[in-house]
């Protein structure tokens, strides 16, 4: 059974709440101003919406209820207590134009942030404005623009992007006016070193590169990719999607990166999905720390404040300091884990990905062989041939089962593709009972196509029609949009 809305619950003349009678002069609203007709909101008593969103909350999927293998996306269970320490009313109550010294808890611990941060990617230092992963990206080539330019090297235009690159690199690079280049994946899916060395010239400003990359595989020619472009007159950005893989056992600033974003909404300790929340610090090498948005965070004399010197910053990014709270989290997940914590992270995620890998040996097509970092990447290709059965219809009958579906079709240079990260929280229970669930359900599918296409028939909407919901999306309530 569906929700409705809340407009759709309303009834005249309820309320959830009356607000005291206040003794301020209200000003006169200046008759243009004013509403021909009253605005169209609903009107619920309290428990009415209390009901609405409790009833909401039973009909969506996390990873408190079950599996999340989501490829890509690093779905990973959080420690409840990093929610504990945010909801802190001297961290939740502050407000970003306080004084200075009334806020050095919070300018503390950002600065001790940055200087964790600073540890595991072996850069210099970075900013904590950006709010999210992409966000990051934008920042992290707008430094990487404003360091060409200040060089003079305004022919500077391109940046290379693997072809196995998640979207927001090339949407990134071109939204600060960069032309993209697409860099071809050997057999082995890695970075093709020949077809890179032809690409690069004088106007190259950057390569963006994730590692392990998209496919779950680490490139081990990074040092050579990395002399190269730095050959060439070019910076390597690395997107921090998949640290998650590496953190405590590889920095990128050793892999030869020269700015990082990390997404801590990801990797550090932060719920995400649906929109958020996010954060996307960006760290840099010390040639490029005075390109960092302002303001730095700067420590004198015991005390902590924000520092708007820097001639050659790419100015504000961020409203304010970015997501706070998401920082708050991020903060005390390192300080719970330490280093050898964030390693055994690390590990666990590899070693979780590869035990599920093998135990899908035979199921599916294998496109890069049966070793990975801390996600994969399987076909459905054969099955789609022989069988008609999709990669979409296993991801739709999975969802009957209790499991959220991993990452399908992308990336796009593998068809029919399947992409699971189980993340480190994931039990070997967990991981063997998904593999049999997979099993069953690619034979009942052999026996009973019809049953596959028809899946799911257990959630609230069932089988979405994907197309008509892109070509034709309602993104406006009326009260003819509700048939």
């Amino acid at each position: 059974m569906t929700e409705p809305l809340l407009i759709e619950l309303s009834r005249q003349g309820k309320q959830a709440y009356s607000y005291p009678v206040s003794s301020l002069t209200v000003p006169e609203i200046q008759e243009h101003l004013k509403r021909k007709k009253p605005a169209a909101l609903p009107e619920l008593s309290e428990l009415d919406v209390v009901r609405h969103f409790s009833r909401l909350s039973t009909k969506t999927f996390g990873v408190d209820y079950g599996v999340y293998p989501l490829g890509s996306c690093t779905m990973k269970y959080n420690p409840k207590i990093n929610e504990q320490v945010a909801a802190i009313e001297a961290f939740n109550t502050i407000h970003p134009l306080q004084p200075e010294e009334t806020v050095q808890g919070a300018l503390e611990l950002m600065y001790r942030l940055l200087e964790t941060l600073s540890v595991v990617t072996g850069m210099s230092w970075g900013t904590l404005q950006p709010s999210a992963g992409a966000h990051g990206e934008y920042t992290g080539l707008k430094i990487i623009k404003a360091y060409h330019l200040a060089h003079g090297d305004e022919k500077r235009t391109k940046v290379i992007v693997p072809v196995s690159a998640h979207g927001t690199n090339p949407a990134s690079a071109a939204l600060n006016g960069f032309d993209i280049v697409e860099v071809a994946t050997d057999n082995h899916g890695l970075v093709d070193m020949d077809a890179l060395k032809i690409l690069l010239d004088d106007s190259v400003a950057a390569i963006m590169l994730t590692n392990p990359n998209t496919l779950g595989l680490f490139e081990k020619d990074i040092r050579n990719i990395a002399d190269a472009v730095h050959k060439a007159g070019g910076l390597l950005y690395y997107d921090g999607a998949n640290l998650n893989a590496i953190m405590g056992m590889v920095r990128p600033k050793d892999m030869g990166f020269d700015v990082v974003h990390l997404n801590l909404h990801k990797t550090f300790s932060t719920p995400h999905g649906g929109g958020g929340p996010g954060a996307g610090p960006v760290m840099v090498t010390e040639g490029l720390v005075d390109y960092l948005p302002k303001p730095d965070i700067t420590r004198k004399n015991g005390m902590y404040a924000f520092d708007w010197g820097s001639q050659r910053s790419i100015g504000k990014v961020s409203g304010f300091w970015g997501n706070f709270l998401v920082l708050v989290r991020a903060y005390a997940y390192v300080v719970q884990m330490g280093l050898e914590g964030l390693r055994e992270a690390s590990r666990h995620a590899v070693l979780n990905a590869n035990y599920l890998l093998s135990l899908l040996q035979g199921l599916f097509d294998l496109p890069y062989g049966t070793r990975c970092m801390h996600e994969f990447v399987v076909s459905g290709q054969s099955l789609k041939d022989n069988h008609q059965i999709t990669a979409l219809d296993i991801a739709k009958m999975l969802l009957d089962r209790g499991y959220h579906p991993p990452t399908i079709y992308f990336p796009l240079i593998v068809h029919e593709a399947m992409m699971f990260e189980p993340t480190e929280t994931e039990s070997i229970d967990d991981l063997e009972a998904m593999a049999d669930v997979l099993k069953e359900l690619v034979a009942s599918a052999k026996e009973d196509i019809q049953r596959a296409k028809d899946a799911p028939q257990k959630t609230i909407i069932g089988r979405v029609d994907e197309v008509s919901a892109a070509k034709f999306p309602i993104l406006q309530w009326n009260a003819n949009s509700i048939q």
